[in-house]
């Protein structure tokens, strides 16, 4: 089994602290800005930042669809990670200042890929579409915090 990653990032044209706090807003933001690819979101504990507990199912492809579990952490300034508990998939979420006016978002998430021929076939087209995924997600954010 080998891990996999996909990075997408984006220039926002809002301060890092009203994106940040967007990202952070579960309860409010959140699910405003997610993708058709997102279903059956669901705040469980918290809903601002560390100590969120919150559920949606992410259908990566037509025919792969995760349960998501995820425990949400602030372990710096600016940083959220979201661990699923269903699956060894962590995503960290990073918004730093990028010039007047704007910041920088970064969108990671890794886990542990298939082994075998699956493994190859997930390791070559997960990240990718993965990506797609959290551009469109970006494009959503970009869209609701730029308009304030």
């Amino acid at each position: 089994m080998a891990q996999v990653e996909a990075t997408t990032e984006r220039i926002v044209a809002a301060d890092a602290e009203t994106v940040f706090d967007a990202l952070a807003d579960y309860s409010g933001t959140r699910s405003k800005v997610l993708p058709e690819q997102f279903s059956e979101y669901e705040v469980r504990e918290g809903g601002d930042g560390e100590g969120t507990l919150v559920h949606w199912k992410l259908q990566a492809t037509s025919k792969r669809v995760r349960d998501c579990l995820l425990e949400v952490t602030e372990p710096r300034d600016g940083e959220l990670v979201e661990k699923d508990r269903n699956s060894s998939m962590v995503t960290v979420w990073q918004v730093t200042p990028a010039g007047e006016g704007r910041s920088r978002v970064v969108v990671t998430s890794t886990w542990q890929g298939a082994g075998g021929i699956g493994g190859f076939f997930e390791r070559t087209f997960a990240p990718k579409g993965l990506g797609r995924i959290y551009d469109a997600l970006l494009d959503r954010l970009a869209a609701e915090v730029e308009k304030k």
